[in-house]
């Protein structure tokens, strides 16, 4: 499934009122508020790679109080349970 990290810059004030909206939209599984450069960080989970433009662009890019995004494309997941699993499988030999 085709992912992107999405930093969001947002109006100070709006940060909990932005996060709750960008958190409704189809597509965005997860927003996190973060310190650091960015206030948001969104995770946008779609079926393919040309629903992002609707998601990020359409989307999360105009809601009210977005100042800014950047977009990270993942190219591939490792997680704790993907690697449990295929030690379970034998692939350790």
């Amino acid at each position: 499934m085709p992912t992107a990290i999405v930093m969001i810059d947002t109006d100070q004030a709006l940060i909990p009122e932005v996060a709750t909206e960008v958190a409704t939209i189809d597509g965005v599984s997860e927003v996190y508020s973060v310190t650091g450069d960015v206030d948001l960080v969104a995770i946008v989970r779609v079926s393919q790679h040309d629903d992002f433009a609707s998601v990020i662009a359409d989307r999360i890019g105009k809601t009210p109080g977005v100042l800014k995004t950047t977009t990270y494309l993942a190219f591939r997941e490792f997680s704790q349970k993907d690697l449990a699993a295929a030690f379970d499988l034998g692939l350790d030999s």
